[in-house]
């Protein structure tokens, strides 16, 4: 079984709680925005922000990766933004396997805040599509690791 280490270093493990997901199939660039946009949330808070993105109410801000992405409606500081529908529902997974860590080690769920986010490329795996005449193109998917770290604010 490999072993992560994870990009924050300063943890305190009676007060804090990380989770991780580790070679998620999602886009890595969608996974680092919405990590930016929820960092520093309540846990409730970002929970009914994802739960949005997926029910597409709420777009999410897209700040680096930009480039040819429409407006959307309710965003504020930022014009251009997507309905991350895959990498939301993620992303919701590995906030709750924290909120269950944080209930296993009995810290006070309400009191949470998103300490540290972050998403960055993993492996890429080679896959093929099939194309005319009994031929096939080869392409990579790039999977992603999602980390997040909750604890008190302060």
């Amino acid at each position: 079984m490999p072993e992560w280490g994870y990009s924050i270093t300063d943890i305190d493990p009676y007060t804090m709680v990380k989770a991780s997901g580790r070679e998620v199939s999602i886009s890595h660039k969608a996974a680092r925005e919405i990590c930016k946009t929820i960092k520093g949330m309540r846990l409730e808070v970002a929970k009914e922000f994802l739960q949005k993105v997926i029910l597409k109410k709420t777009p999410v801000p897209f700040r680096r990766y930009k480039k040819k992405v429409a407006h959307r409606r309710g965003l504020q500081k930022f014009y251009a933004g997507r309905y991350s529908v895959k990498a939301a529902r993620e992303i919701l997974k590995v906030l709750e396997n924290a909120e269950a860590n944080a209930e296993y080690k009995g810290l006070d769920t309400d009191n949470l805040y998103i300490i540290h986010a972050s998403a960055y490329p993993g492996i890429k795996r080679k896959k093929f599509i099939p194309r005319a005449f009994g031929r096939s193109s080869p392409y990579f998917d790039t999977l992603c690791h999602v980390e997040l770290v909750l604890g008190p604010r302060g």
